[in-house]
């Protein structure tokens, strides 16, 4: 295995510690929880920049980053809706695009092609790792002390400013995804139209 590929398997082990940072009540839970999922999106990050730079594209990476891209995403913003941090509509909105472009992948892939990502569920990643990012920030910063709350809770109208960018955070990640979904699927239409 490869070393773009280990890093994409390690996101799987990443999205197993961030959940039970989640769900364990310790000190600094969340902190903890959102140390392990900016590690998790740095992967993301890694294995596609150094599988493009050396060559190392295989249809495992093809297949299996996205999946765990889906997962830790998806894992994250369940485990939101348990804390109560963010509406399950939200979730609703986002699974249901996962879990459509992940029953198109394999029907292509049982008809043998390979989908891989678009440019703009790459935009859709990224959107969904910022919002996941902020929310986890505006929900621990306060037990940084005073650095964190004078980084994150300097008030902006009246509210902290980390809130209003963690709720236009969630508005754009919602646009993209569901954006992003609709153009994936009509690019691949004829994948299910052909069967009908």
């Amino acid at each position: 295995m490869n070393l773009p590929n280990k890093l994409t398997a390690s996101r799987f082990f990443l999205t197993l510690a961030f959940l039970v940072a989640m769900f364990l009540e310790f000190s600094f839970h969340e902190t903890v929880a959102l140390v392990l999922f900016i590690a998790a999106g740095i992967t993301d990050w890694m294995d596609g920049a150094i599988a493009r730079r050396r060559g190392l594209i295989t249809n495992f990476g093809i297949l299996m980053d996205p999946l765990a891209d889906k997962i830790l995403t998806c894992s994250a913003f369940i485990a939101f809706v348990e804390r109560h941090y963010v509406a399950g509509w939200v979730v609703v909105v986002v699974v249901a695009r996962e879990l459509a472009i992940t029953g198109l992948r394999l029907l292509a892939a049982s008809k043998q092609v390979v989908l891989g990502a678009e440019g703009y569920g790459k935009h859709k990643t990224i959107s969904q790792i910022t919002s996941i990012i902020s929310v986890l920030v505006l929900v621990s910063y306060s037990n940084w002390g005073l650095v964190g709350r004078a980084v994150f809770g300097f008030a902006l109208f009246g509210r902290p400013w980390v809130e209003w960018f963690t709720n236009l955070s969630l508005i754009v990640m919602l646009a993209l995804t569901f954006t992003s979904g609709v153009i994936y699927l009509w690019r691949n239409r004829l994948l299910y139209l052909q069967d009908i």
